[in-house]
């Protein structure tokens, strides 16, 4: 388990007795590339298997957690391309994706070597909420780099115990 799932389950321990909880890898079965056909056919058809998989659940929760490391000061691939798929299932017919979304609470557990370097993805993910009309409910940022290293980031850590609580 890497530094940011780390610091992402202390913080989901301190959820209430009986708070559901679907922790779903992106990296285990990545998505197809997006396809952008916006100008072209101007619709999409309802996604299948993994991406159908990843729609059901982002419209089941109420809140929807990104946990992910500082890659180049931005998102993993893997979620990237997962948010891209929103460009998409927002041109679904019937599937109301936007309107759906704005029902949600947005999060973001992030790390990297240096809070900073953070910023151009934290900054994207509250234009995402933005966009949506979500709002971004909180951001968890810890000191990660080697293995374990959030693990001796004590604000980090002490932010983790209570990040899902009310504000």
């Amino acid at each position: 388990m890497g530094n940011t799932e780390w610091l992402a389950r202390q913080a989901a321990a301190r959820l209430p007795a009986g708070a559901t909880q679907t922790w779903l890898r992106l990296a285990d079965e990545p998505l197809p590339p997006f396809v952008d056909l916006r100008h072209t056919a101007g619709s999409y058809p309802m996604p299948e298997g993994r991406a159908r998989q990843l729609l059901d659940a982002t419209l089941a929760c109420t809140d929807l957690v990104l946990v992910a490391p500082v890659y180049w000061y931005s998102f993993p691939s893997t979620l990237k391309t997962y948010l891209d798929h929103w460009s998409a299932w927002m041109r679904v017919p019937g599937l109301d994706f936007k309107a759906q979304m704005a029902t949600k609470r947005l999060w973001l557990v992030t790390t990297s070597g240096e809070r900073r370097k953070a910023q151009p993805l934290i900054d994207s993910t509250q234009l995402c909420a933005d966009f949506l009309s979500m709002p971004l409910a909180g951001v968890l940022w810890g000191k990660g780099g080697p293995p374990d290293a959030v693990q001796a980031d004590e604000t980090a850590v002490a932010g983790a115990a209570t990040f899902f609580q009310p504000r």
